[in-house]
């Protein structure tokens, strides 16, 4: 029986390191062995992340593009190959804890209750929950939306923080569900509900590159100020610190300005309508302070 379990034991510690020898403990050493690193994209979180003639572009895009040429550095892998991967608001967070995606580039908010299923980076951008509606609907706060109905994307942070203040009003608001920023838009653009509420900086983008600019308003009183992080992976602090390090990086030299003008201030694709929204204050601390605090 000794000699029995000491070849069980062999045989399982030979399984283990096996294992661990497949298996890389790391994203950066699964980088350096694959050559590969796979970042995600949303199909219409305009500025951020989204489809142009089928490619993805938006600030989100660029950042996570240049962090990517500082980690070619860090995993002595110059032709380190980025691999594109498109998600919803629903499928994003399982892809990134299962490993199929390494970098979440969109429209994330940092949350508490997301961060005991992912990591996020330092934050680069801040935002909050408001209303795009068209102007013939006279709607200018969120009481106007007693007894209506409002769209609002799937698997979002807006969800919950909407519902709670409806029923803490006693609104009877009816919250349709999109599965995406595009498609709650068309929700409103139809006529189907009276607004489609979202963070207010991919309304600002729904807006510019809808078919008619001018007949949209975006409007309500922010509900809150949430951050946007570059999600990863939990427990894998060496990769945190390579990708922090590297948006630091951008952030202290300038780079990162540079972007924010591009995607922000500047006409973009594809209508060439600029956004012109300055950087928030809370932004321009966090260029300083280079925090990755949660929203609650």
């Amino acid at each position: 029986m000794f000699t029995l379990n000491r070849v069980v034991l062999s045989l399982l510690g030979a399984a283990a390191a096996f294992a661990a020898h497949a298996q890389p403990a790391s994203t950066l050493a699964k980088m350096a062995e694959s050559g590969t690193i796979t970042l995600s994209y949303r199909e219409s979180s305009v500025p951020f992340s989204y489809l142009d003639n089928a490619k993805p572009i938006g600030f989100s895009v660029e950042v996570c593009d240049r962090i990517v040429d500082e980690l070619k550095a860090k995993v002595k892998r110059p032709d380190l190959k980025i691999e594109r991967m498109p998600v919803t608001s629903q499928n994003r967070i399982p892809l990134v804890q299962n490993g199929t995606v390494d970098l979440e580039c969109g429209s994330t908010t940092n949350n508490s209750a997301r961060g005991e299923q992912v990591a996020f980076a330092v934050n680069y951008f801040y935002t909050g929950t408001r209303l795009m509606a068209k102007k013939t609907a006279g709607i200018k706060s969120l009481m106007d939306l007693k007894g209506k109905k409002v769209a609002t994307t799937a698997g979002t942070t807006n969800f919950q923080v909407l519902r709670k203040y409806f029923r803490d009003n006693n609104l009877d608001t009816e919250i349709i569900t999109a599965k995406d920023h595009a498609d709650g838009a068309l929700l409103a653009e139809n006529g189907r509900v009276e607004a489609y509420a979202m963070d207010d900086i991919l309304l600002y983008g729904l807006v510019a590159n809808s078919k008619a600019p001018a007949d949209w308003v975006v409007t309500g009183e922010p509900l809150q100020v949430e951050p946007y992080a570059i999600m990863l992976r939990k427990n894998d602090p060496e990769f945190k610190k390579a990708v922090d390090d590297a948006l630091i990086g951008l952030m202290k030299s300038g780079e990162f300005e540079k972007l924010y003008a591009k995607w922000f201030l500047n006409p973009i694709p594809p209508r060439k309508v600029p956004l012109n929204v300055p950087m928030s204050d809370e932004l321009k601390a966090n260029l300083k302070a280079f925090s990755d605090k949660p929203a609650t």
